[in-house]
């Protein structure tokens, strides 16, 4: 549904009698949409404070998609045989792992514990440091044996490629490339791979492959065209892995962290196959005019004719030998979120797991929700039309801001009680300054403005922006709490809003605000070793039933 056709449908709602409820126009719009509602009983009570609880809810989301929890669900062992996404495959101690990826050794961790003495040989790519950092953090039981037969490899500094992490790649490649027909490759993929699993083309370097995709972005460049760049150069991605392992049967275990959960864009896609055209990737560079500026290994490359690969060693089709499984995602981070919200006294809703664009137009989606929410009344139409007006610039279909409202609408009207609604994404933010923080404590101070003039928690709306990976931007927090008491806190203690905002500041913000209520606004729960995107959670207070 277009936004023109659900405004329209508001318009003539507006023009009908007054005793026309908002409910009986958005149940207009048929759709079945992303959102999820648990259950219709009403839910229990809860003393704790609005923001405690959100904390709580947060905790079950990140909690859901745990490495090892997500593995652990994914793989069925029936003595000498697993199951994976209702496929059976025998063992016969033919099992070999690889990996890249920020939550990949505890994925890795929990392979190992399965398989057993199935497992033959295996190689990971990992962050610098992670396995010292686990160690400080007490997450032992996401580290590998001391015996362990798969080999872990840290690079990529600072989430960027390096010869470490090169290295690591030239060792998968090489464990791929020896398997047979009789042996299973599990490629654990996790947020980050990419960084982590560079094989530039010979005879194109790893410093010449990166010179032309940040020429590439510097130019305008889409995330769809760097990619199909990136595939172009490299060996591994764009389905390289499961080509180099092929006749072994590759079954991939993937913990997304890109909105839409797509398998050919998440770690640029080793394990599927996309055949990339030199004729396609020249027309690319001609559009941003850099044909002329690039390294003479990459026109080497581009010149060659025909597919990158050749059919070989009786490849004629590989699909039926690669598996490719989402264990981990956004939205089973919510779906696991709105279940501990009901068991805290909320009415979950979950909106979209897909929210992106500009932090601005999400705050204010959100400020409008919480207002169409906390209104006693019927709420002005005018709340409505600008939310589904909202709805393309942040990634969120019609059909599911008008369900949302629908359910915000019978909740005032029935009584069912305090609500809880869920969504997750990644969206930007535009950098004007060089202050710290990140998106989601950006996305909570802007709420914070947008919630000013509605009532103060437990009487009034709590917003919560989370990263799941725990740790936003540059800072030692994930995220940040809010609620319509902000703006009096901050011009109390004589800090201007504006100004943080302008210098992308919103960490020192919130670490400079002294909560009169002794609220504690940062969320910072640690390191969690998974990344599945931003969740975001409005609490809206219940509210007294109006009875015509």
């Amino acid at each position: 549904m277009t936004f023109d056709t659900a405004a329209e449908s508001l318009r003539r709602f507006l023009l009908r009698p007054a005793e026309l409820s908002m409910a009986r126009v958005l149940s207009l719009f048929q759709p079945q949409p992303f959102l999820t509602i648990v259950g219709r009983q009403k839910p229990a009570l809860c003393k704790m404070s609005m923001a405690s609880r959100s904390r709580e809810i947060f905790a079950a989301a990140v909690e859901a998609v745990h490495p090892d929890t997500v593995v652990r669900q994914s793989i069925e062992r029936k003595e000498d045989s697993v199951i994976i996404d209702g496929r059976k495959f025998t063992l016969k101690h033919n099992v070999h792992v690889v990996g890249f990826g920020k939550a990949v050794l505890g994925m890795a961790a929990e392979v190992e514990r399965i398989m057993g003495d199935h497992l033959v040989k295996g190689v990971i790519s990992v962050p610098h440091g992670i396995q010292q950092a686990l160690k400080q953090h007490g997450k032992g039981h996401l580290l590998l044996k001391e015996n362990s037969q798969i080999k872990v490899m840290e690079g990529a500094k600072h989430n960027l490629p390096d010869d470490d992490a090169q290295r690591a790649a030239e060792r998968i490649k090489q464990l791929a490339s020896e398997l047979t027909e009789k042996d299973l490759l599990l490629v654990l993929i996790s947020g980050g791979g990419s960084a982590l699993l560079p094989a530039p083309i010979p005879p194109i370097s790893l410093q010449e492959k990166q010179e032309v995709t940040r020429k590439l972005a510097a130019a305008g460049a889409t995330i769809q065209e760097l990619n199909t760049v990136r595939r172009a150069l490299s060996l591994l991605k764009g389905g390289g892995l499961a080509h180099h392992a092929d006749p072994a049967q590759v079954v991939a275990l993937i913990l997304s962290d890109v909105i839409g959960d797509p398998l050919d864009l998440i770690a640029s896609g080793p394990t599927v196959r996309c055949e990339v055209w030199p004729e396609e990737i020249l027309s690319i560079l001609e559009r941003y005019k850099l044909l002329s500026s690039l390294p003479a290994s990459v026109n080497d490359v581009l010149a060659r004719q025909g597919p990158r690969w050749k059919e070989n060693k009786d490849e004629s089709d590989t699909s039926g030998h690669v598996v490719n499984v989402v264990i981990g995602s956004n939205s089973i981070a919510l779906q696991r979120a709105g279940r501990r919200a009901r068991e805290l006294g909320f009415r979950p809703v979950v909106i979209s797991p897909g929210v992106c664009g500009d932090v601005r137009s999400v705050s204010r989606l959100y400020g409008l929700l919480a207002r169409f929410a906390c209104c006693r009344e019927e709420p002005p139409p005018e709340i409505a039309e600008e939310v589904l007006r909202l709805g393309p610039e942040v990634g969120v279909e019609s059909w599911d801001l008008c369900r949302t409202m629908q359910v915000l609408h019978e909740g005032r009207t029935e009584g069912w009680g305090a609500t809880c609604l869920l969504a997750g994404g990644e969206p930007t933010v535009e950098l004007t300054g060089k202050g710290r923080g990140g998106r989601n404590q950006e996305l909570a101070l802007r709420v914070g403005l947008e919630l000013r003039g509605l009532k103060l928690p437990p009487n009034g709306p709590v917003f919560l922006s989370g990263g799941t990976d725990g740790q936003d931007g540059p800072t030692e927090a994930a995220g940040a709490i809010t609620d319509a008491g902000l703006y009096d806190e901050a011009k109390a203690q004589g800090l201007d809003i504006d100004n943080f905002l302008i210098n992308n500041d919103s960490y020192t913000f919130f670490s400079r605000l002294f909560s009169l209520s002794a609220r504690q606004r940062l969320l910072a729960p640690g390191l969690t070793c998974t990344n599945v995107m931003d969740v975001h959670m409005l609490l809206l207070p219940a509210l007294p039933i109006q009875i015509r």
